[in-house]
């Protein structure tokens, strides 16, 4: 099941909920989610637009979410900052782009989001309108190894799953093979749950 209504019941209240983490977690991450990221740049799964004021300078920057109350707050936050982005609905799985339209794509959270099955189709995706020699992030969870830690995890796991139909292991990295993506670099930005997976097209 796609996702719209419940980011569409949520958004109202979307980043007053994430509020503790925004500032408590994802505010540093999304720093590093956009460096050596340069030229046309798709931002999938825009959301509220929080990565608005980490966009680099001089960059032609689309971002793009299924649910149109999420990104009635984006145009909110657009238009406040003055950030020169330009905002679309529409489902990552079946873009409007043509190949080979982006120079970088960046998601933030997007693929935890995403159902099993909706995994591959959507990386096919952004491999699609990602050029050759482009780079596609990926920040996502994944479900710590520390015993406390993943307990507590797993405690959140059902309000995490109602709110933001969302999952703590979507272990996106599975499917990249599939979808003709190849995994440049992994690594954890904080503790051993936010993960950032630097992949690109390949080249044969």
């Amino acid at each position: 099941m796609l996702k719209h209504k419940t980011y569409n019941r949520i958004a109202r209240l979307y980043d007053i909920l994430d509020l503790p983490f925004e500032h408590g977690r994802y505010k540093p991450l999304r720093r590093v989610l956009f460096d050596g990221v340069n030229g046309a740049l798709l931002d999938a799964g825009v959301g509220t637009g929080r990565n608005f004021p980490f966009y680099p300078t001089g960059s032609r920057v689309v971002g793009i979410d299924l649910s149109s109350a999420m990104l009635a707050r984006a145009r909110q936050r657009r238009d406040k900052l003055g950030t020169p982005v330009d905002l679309h609905e529409m489902n990552v799985m079946e873009m409007d782009f043509a190949d080979d339209s982006f120079d970088a794509v960046v998601s933030t959270f997007l693929f935890c989001v995403l159902d099993a099955r909706h995994q591959l189709p959507a990386l096919k995706e952004l491999n699609r309108v990602c050029r050759p020699g482009g780079t596609i992030h990926i920040l996502e969870y994944a479900l710590s190894e520390n015993p406390m830690r993943r307990f507590i995890m797993k405690l959140w796991a059902p309000w995490v799953r109602f709110a933001y139909g969302a999952d703590f292991n979507r272990n996106t990295e599975q499917y990249l093979e599939a979808a003709g993506l190849e995994l440049v670099e992994k690594k954890f930005l904080y503790k051993d749950i936010i993960k950032l997976l630097t992949v690109r097209p390949k080249t044969s």
